[in-house]
């Protein structure tokens, strides 16, 4: 199979769909891959690395797009949807809950389209977003750390604190991979922390990982306005897998937060889980409301796009192989990689994106 890998328009987003090592994997196995000049430099891969690899280097993106496959790592923007074909595999974080252009698109081009993110295995896992939820769990309280200096617009907290000072309070709102992360990052900056979460299975889990390091706390209304107003560092760890995520602090709640705090909200990509927070990018990361730092970047591991490229792709190349050899039939053959598919034959057929989007189906 032809394959394509496009470099990715998304705002300083330096990841790319496949690494020299995965080339080699799939040239090796007597597929062709094309690759966009200079889609891997931002992650620290070269064109020669890639050449080495078995791989064609084009010059623009219409001839990396215009192949069987096409394996990425976010979703297309606007000015990429006139390279979408009919007939075509797309390969791909999509997160069509917050994306309707997106989705009407994918629809009238009769791609068929494959989630990274809706990707699942038997035990309810989603083996291609957890090694991004990892980084960008790591990520939100390095990045709330850093906003929480003065001179970045925050409260002047140390997370950490000093002898004779108390440290930053935490609240982190899940506890799933995103929200464990965060918590072991926070926890290692030596910041109290707070993971509320409604799942009672997961916290007993967190605290046989926690111990008394971490207060666990059932999810109510009640105990999240209890908690927000008094955090530093506010984190937005919500997952409802291919749906959009529920509100969880609502516009007068982070009001009543100190002025300085910050706010992270990882589950910006599925739509946010505080009214206050839109989208952000790594150009313009922050902005301020109600007196408050937000920080709404979708593609956060996108900051440390060496690692995040190999950590994707250590899990994504299995099913990418799949797909290579077998096309569209290894859905059929591989009940996981089947439930990432969400459009095909201008068929939306993913069942929670077609209960936000219920007028597509």
């Amino acid at each position: 199979m032809e394959i394509g890998v496009p470099k990715e328009t998304k705002d300083q987003e330096f990841r790319v769909g496949l690494s020299p090592a995965s080339v080699r994997v799939l040239s090796d196995a007597g597929h062709t891959v094309f690759v966009q000049t200079q889609a891997g430099v931002g992650a620290g891969f070269t064109d020669e690395d890639y050449l080495q690899a078995g791989a064609k280097i084009v010059a623009q993106a219409q001839d990396a797009w215009n192949r069987g496959m096409v394996v990425k790592v976010k979703e297309p923007l606007a000015p990429e949807f006139p390279h979408i074909q009919k007939g075509q595999l797309l390969f791909t974080y999509l997160h069509l809950a917050a994306a309707r252009e997106l989705t009407e698109h994918l629809l009238s081009s009769g791609v068929t389209a494959i989630a990274y993110e809706t990707v699942e295995l038997p035990n309810h896992s989603l083996p291609l977003l957890t090694p991004m939820s990892i980084i960008a769990g790591r990520l939100s309280v390095q990045f709330g750390a850093r906003y929480l200096e003065r001179q970045q617009g925050g409260r002047g907290v140390l997370l950490g604190g000093v002898p004779g000072v108390r440290p930053g309070k935490v609240v982190i709102l899940g506890g799933g991979v995103v929200g464990t992360e965060a918590a072991k990052i926070a926890i290692g900056m030596g910041a109290r922390v707070q993971i509320i979460d409604i799942n009672l299975e997961r916290l007993a889990y967190l605290e046989t990982l926690f111990g008394s390091r971490v207060e666990l706390l059932y999810s109510t209304v009640s105990q999240i306005e209890a908690s927000v107003p008094d955090a530093d560092l506010l984190i937005g760890a919500v997952l409802v897998p291919g749906r959009r995520a529920p509100i969880l602090v609502k516009r007068e709640l982070v009001a009543q937060m100190r002025p300085g705090s910050v706010i992270v909200d990882v589950a910006v990509d599925q739509g946010g889980c505080i009214e206050t927070l839109h989208p952000t990018s790594h150009t313009h990361p922050t902005y301020i409301e109600a007196d408050v730092v937000h920080y709404g970047v979708p593609n956060m591991p996108g900051a440390v796009p060496w690692t995040a490229t190999q950590a994707l792709n250590n899990s994504t190349l299995p099913y990418v192989l799949k797909l290579a050899n077998d096309g569209i039939k290894a859905l059929d053959r591989d009940e996981s990689l089947a439930k990432g598919l969400n459009v095909s034959q201008h068929k939306l057929v993913h069942p929670a994106v077609q209960q936000v989007f219920p007028d597509l189906v």
